[in-house]
């Protein structure tokens, strides 16, 4: 069986994991066994290339940049402690339990990185038309892309730094549902 047998998650270390991602015990066991399938170097760590394979990942036209987020630490590989609390921020929020890694502030921080890609804590012009040409690919002109990315800065920028802040990329999601739209439903 190699390498993985002996990176069997002990009691301890479950406990530890559900109390920071209120994940129940089940979960995390769940999650444990995906993690070292994908796990192809069988040493315990994820590398990029390891996500990359996941077919759903890789047909997403933001793949990339869903990856990016599991390595925000700027290392080459993630443990599974990382790789769960990262989970964490998809779990529907609990109407019993705070936490932290999964508050509805924590999601739209998620979704405003996947924007961010200078990550100076502002979207400017060409980052938005980045992430939206990897969405739509060549569906739309870039002269349709453009027009969008200028209107959705004009809308959302209320300091007339022609950019898009974290609070203001708040008010524009203002009325959405972001505990729906940014949560998986992970077996119990």
């Amino acid at each position: 069986m190699g390498n993985k047998s002996s990176l069997m998650l002990q009691k301890e270390e479950v406990a530890a994991i559900h109390e920071e991602t209120g994940f129940s015990a089940a979960q995390i066991e769940r999650l444990y066994s995906r993690f070292t399938s994908l796990d192809k170097g069988d040493n315990g760590v994820l590398c990029r290339e390891d996500f990359l394979r996941i077919p759903e990942v890789a047909i997403n036209p933001l793949g990339d940049r869903i990856v990016h987020a599991f390595f925000e630490e700027s290392h080459d590989t993630v443990n599974f402690r990382q790789f769960m609390r990262v989970l964490a921020r998809f779990r529907p929020l609990s109407k019993v339990k705070v936490n932290k890694l999964n508050s509805i502030q924590e999601k739209l921080m998620f979704a405003f990185r996947m924007y961010d890609l200078d990550e100076d804590s502002r979207i400017n012009r060409s980052e938005l038309l980045a992430v939206l040409h990897m969405m739509v690919g060549t569906n739309i002109s870039d002269e349709q892309l453009a027009g969008i990315a200028d209107r959705t800065i004009s809308e959302a920028d209320t300091d007339g730094d022609s950019m898009i802040s974290f609070e203001e990329f708040c008010k524009v999601v203002e009325g959405l549902d972001v505990d729906q739209r940014l949560s998986i439903r992970f077996l119990t």
